[in-house]
């Protein structure tokens, strides 16, 4: 599989650091708010990663951390005087509860910075012991950039950091404008915990090193992991520091690979709290299904920047509408053998950087000579238990497709509007069974003036709202 690495910036052959098995840790939400887009896209890139290369063959061990405390977790907690525990659990909750919907499965490890303190304080020890870190006289400990000769390799944007830097005052106890901390001192109305250097709390950085340190890393191999991933604006500072600590503290690197998606942007305006413009999964949900999101979200390649607007999810959606029309024609089919060409020219597509765009185009050359086919062939079983065998099997690369194909067609009705619509059915059946045609007629035409069409399949009737 080809992947591109972000500090090479160029593709790269991916070879495991131990034969077939790939090692993943991927930056997850801080849990303070309800997660946006950008936590689904970032989620939604990696699931698919991750079920690229376990359709590839390889066996994955996938991270993905939860960060619960932080200086934005600690003001909200101070706004609503909800404790800590409470406030975390409610939102890792939603946060995992939106991802579900969009149809991302939990992480393999999920570890959380507050169940991590004892590796956090191991690691940061280690740093003051062998001379990388310092503490300043208000207990709090910084991590020595000076010491460390390959700081900024990772993400070369030293230059543009000292040049903010000049422009900022530093923060007191620093040495050097680009040492960040480690361990935070007590201060008023924080939230603090005991180490061997004073009360205090962890820094950003140190969470992830210390976790990938402690639940996924190699430690007799010169990489910690295969994978580092997570969204473009972690690539620095926090990326860079987590590299600078690991390389410090375990004489290791932290990953062979780094992979970054792009920014969503709401109609070109790239999504941020301030501008107002942040965009809630929970509030999208109430609007489309997860699965229409997933799609959409899918539909442009993860390394670029991603446009969020209606029109274009309209779109998408009329091209996943495609998937559900052929599963609908094949209603009822048993599951045969995928179409091996099929799945070759999807993995190949995938397998080149997450290609997105090469492989929904076979998808689409998929539905397109299937409905010939059924055109020219309508009893062709053999051929519809592969189609069904097709789609069951996008559900497991692309994690789309796996719905009734009537249920899907319903989406957005209320459920008062189905129930009517079950009765109205459920009362046509008894009147053919009584042989009263002209009332299953009647009845026909009732649920026609709702846009309502009927099918009758040797399943029984199914129906779906008229598009």
């Amino acid at each position: 599989m080809l992947i591109y690495d972000s500090v090479q910036k160029r593709k790269l052959t991916l070879e495991p650091i131990c034969d077939d098995e790939v090692r993943i840790y991927v930056c997850g939400p801080t849990v303070y708010d309800d997660a946006h887009l950008g936590h689904a896209r970032s989620a939604i890139v990696f699931d698919l990663l991750r079920r690229t290369l376990e359709a590839l063959g390889y066996r994955v061990l996938f991270a993905r951390n939860i960060t619960d405390i932080d200086d934005k977790i600690i003001k909200k907690v101070l706004e609503t005087g909800e404790s800590l525990e409470s406030l975390t659990a409610k939102y890792t909750e939603r946060y995992l509860h939106d991802m579900a919907a969009l149809g991302v499965p939990d992480a393999d490890i999920s570890p959380r910075a507050t169940e991590s303190m004892e590796q956090i304080v191991q690691m940061i020890s280690t740093l003051l012991e062998n001379g990388c870190a310092y503490r300043s006289d208000d207990g709090t400990v910084w991590f020595d950039t000076s010491k460390d000769e390959a700081y900024c390799t990772l993400s070369h944007r030293c230059a543009e950091e000292d040049e903010a830097q000049s422009r900022i005052a530093h923060e007191e106890g620093k040495r050097h404008p680009r040492d960040f901390a480690l361990w935070k001192s007590c201060k008023a109305h924080d939230i603090c915990y005991d180490s061997p250097f004073g009360r205090g709390r962890p820094g950003w950085h140190i969470e992830c090193s210390a976790m990938i340190d402690a639940y996924v890393a190699y430690k007799d191999q010169p990489f910690a992991i295969d994978i580092h991933g997570g969204g473009a604006d972690l690539f620095f500072p926090h990326h860079e520091n987590e590299a600078a600590q690991t390389r410090c503290a375990t004489h290791r690197t932290l990953a062979k690979y780094w992979m970054h998606n792009g920014f969503v942007n709401i109609d070109g305006e790239k999504m941020s709290k301030s501008l107002g413009n942040s965009f809630y999964v929970k509030d999208a949900l109430e609007v489309y299904d997860g699965e229409i999101l997933r799609f959409y979200l899918l539909g442009t390649h993860y390394r670029a920047s991603f446009n969020f607007n209606e029109e274009d999810l309209a779109a998408s959606k009329k091209r996943l509408d495609k998937i559900y029309r052929l599963k609908k024609r094949i209603y009822g089919a048993k599951t045969g053998e995928t179409d091996s060409r099929f799945e070759k020219e999807v993995l190949e597509a995938l397998g080149d950087d997450l290609n997105i765009s090469v492989a929904l185009a076979a998808v689409d050359e998929m539905i397109a000579l299937s409905n010939e086919h059924l055109d020219a062939n309508p009893k062709d079983k053999a051929f519809k238990r592969k189609i069904a065998a097709n789609i069951e099997w996008l559900g497991k690369i692309l994690g789309i497709g796996q719905k009734d194909p009537y249920d899907y067609f319903r989406i957005g009705m209320s459920e008062e509007m189905i129930a009517q619509i079950e009765e109205l059915v459920q009362k046509r059946n008894e009147a053919k069974k009584r042989k009263d045609f002209s009332e299953a007629d009647r009845i026909r035409d009732e649920l026609s003036k709702l846009g309502i069409q009927l099918m009758d399949t040797p399943q029984g009737t199914v129906w779906e709202k008229a598009q």
